[in-house]
């Protein structure tokens, strides 16, 4: 059977299936792999580093100590840097802003070099970005979003900066909402807090990152629903309190290869639910390089996930269908995971990758049975410098990749890529539609453990049917909030999810429907900030909206 006939037959089987469920009211599942688009062929930087804001835009940064690149700064402005290695004076765009609505990309001007650094949205949007290299090793950048005609752009302090220079360090929002931990950095095993809490705080050394021979760049930094922070490096982890610096506890070591930078892992903390409380966190830890710096090794298939809040916790492991280095991972609102992008060969840097790895691969968190499925192939490599990032129509957006010292596009193997394409999971399939939900009402704010009521459409409106004394919206129905992380190098800075307890509220005679949601209880388990708030009917999300968490 042919691809294009087997998809004809699928369509005509689902339609039956969409038939058969609005009549028999039957739980029924269609699989399929998903789908690419091309937005922008030529977004005219190679995003590096990628936020999603709650205006829906996309914040893409780049490094600037790069040579020109194909988006020239607007009105004839030009940037004068005296320690610019390439040009004192550079007129090209080094970062932009991408309407993920319109498809339309807009030069932003940044001053000081931002390659490798790191970042994270703050309690009122602001995205707070650090580090970098040469002039940028010790700046402190903000952006304060606007709508997609706006004119927002960066600001780079001049007031304050980092204690020391970070290049290749991750950041964690704390439960303040206005406090980031900035943990370590190439020649820095310490960390420091932005803002300082007090007059003259200096840096606070951390001897997980002191293990000469390690591959420790980009570590990984979770918040955890107690306070404290899961830190993870090379294969090693530990767990910190951040007001005393203590550590708490030291976690077995997880086997295998490295996975942080340059073996390029990647890690998620596993979806935060109301069902236990939020007292229970997993991390899921991906992939990396068996042997680092060279073209030839093969990528590692192998997966750790541990229970980080266990008085007992151990790894368990698990081996993806392919090996990948340099994979992204995404949290779905299903509450699934994605891994994306990347190579099944090699490990970061420059020209080391090989063999990417063209298909997504979809991990169901909650089904060790059929734990791993790879999805469709897209044509476009993404490789070193390369991102993914979750939008609130639940697509995924994949930037960047660039695998040059300099913008290359001739005579290489792997081309910088300026395209930005979007992954349509398997549930944004159209076959889907009659249950994908339409939020008409909802809070723009909420503050912790207060309940909201919550309104959706969805197309099939015909009420579920009682079974065994139970009304089967409670099953069907789930809410979730999705930060938005600042991704780049493999890893999601500050990403997290979160299943809120609902319950549905009847309506007599009505197309709509009503739930009552309840806000996580503390500022441990949701950080002040903004979030993508989904309603999921069925496994099949609908567009979010987005919310605030307040105190």
């Amino acid at each position: 059977m042919t691809r294009s006939y087997g998809r004809v037959v699928f369509r005509f089987v689902a339609a039956v299936a969409v038939i058969l469920e609005w009549f028999f009211s039957f739980d029924l599942v269609i699989a399929q792999d998903g789908s690419w688009k091309t937005l922008v062929p030529d977004a005219g930087i190679s995003s590096m580093h990628t936020a999603i804001t709650r205006y829906d835009t996309v914040v893409l940064l780049d490094r600037t100590n790069i040579g020109p690149s194909r988006l020239l700064l607007p009105n004839g402005r030009c940037r004068t840097q005296p320690l610019e290695r390439i040009s004192k004076t550079d007129c090209y765009a080094h970062s932009a802003m991408f309407d993920s609505n319109l498809n339309t990309v807009r030069p932003l001007y940044i001053f000081t070099d931002t390659w490798c650094s790191s970042g994270q949205f703050i309690w009122d949007g602001t995205l707070v970005q650090t580090g970098g290299d040469f002039e940028g090793t010790k700046k402190i950048r903000r952006l304060v979003p606007c709508q997609a005609t706006g004119t927002c752009d960066w600001v780079e302090s001049t007031t304050e900066e980092l204690t020391v220079g970070r290049w290749y360090s991750s950041n964690q929002l704390l439960p303040d909402g206005k406090t980031m931990i900035v943990v370590g950095g190439r020649n820095a095993p310490t960390y420091e807090f932005v803002p300082k809490r007090s007059p003259g705080e200096g840096v606070f050394p951390l001897d997980l990152l002191g293990n000469p021979g390690y591959d420790n760049l980009y570590p990984y930094v979770k918040l955890i629903p107690d306070g404290n922070l899961f830190i993870f490096a090379t294969k090693d982890s530990i767990l910190l309190n951040p007001t005393t610096g203590a550590v708490l506890r030291k976690y077995p070591t997880l086997v295998g290869n490295s996975r942080n930078y340059p073996a390029a892992g990647s890690a998620v903390l596993l979806p935060l639910s109301h069902e236990n409380g939020f007292q229970i966190a997993e991390v899921l830890v991906c992939g990396g390089a068996t042997m680092t710096w060279s073209t030839t090794a093969p990528a590692s298939k192998s997966c750790g996930r541990m229970e980080v809040t266990s008085p007992t916790p151990q790894w368990l492991m698990e081996d993806m269908p392919v090996g990948r280095t340099m994979g992204d991972m995404i949290l779905l609102p299903t509450g699934d995971v994605l891994i994306i992008n990347g190579a099944k060969a090699g490990a970061q840097g420059w020209g080391i990758a090989r063999d990417p790895a063209f298909q997504p691969c979809l991990y169901a968190a909650d089904d060790p049975a059929n734990r791993f499925q790879l999805l469709a192939p897209t044509t476009v490599p993404r490789v070193y410098h390369s991102t993914a990032n979750l939008l609130s129509d639940g697509r995924i957006l994949l930037a960047g990749s660039n695998t040059h010292q300099f913008y290359t596009y001739n005579d290489t193997l792997f081309p910088t890529e300026l395209s930005l394409e979007a992954f349509s999971p398997p549930y944004l399939n159209i076959i889907f539609d009659s249950k994908r939900p339409t939020i008409i009402g909802w809070p723009k704010v909420m503050t912790y453990g207060s309940d909201y009521l919550v309104t959706f459409t969805v197309p099939y409106t015909k009420q579920p049917r009682e079974r065994s004394g139970r009304n089967q919206w409670q099953d069907l129905v789930e809410a979730k909030l999705s930060s938005a992380p600042f991704a780049t190098h493999s890893y999601a800075m500050g990403q997290r999810q979160l299943k809120l307890k609902t319950v549905p509220l009847e309506r007599q005679k009505s197309t709509s429907r009503d739930i009552a949601v309840t806000a996580p209880p503390n500022s441990n388990v949701a950080p002040p900030q903004y979030y993508m708030f989904f309603i999921v009917n069925g496994g099949i999300p609908g567009k979010a909206r987005w919310v605030q968490i307040r105190t």
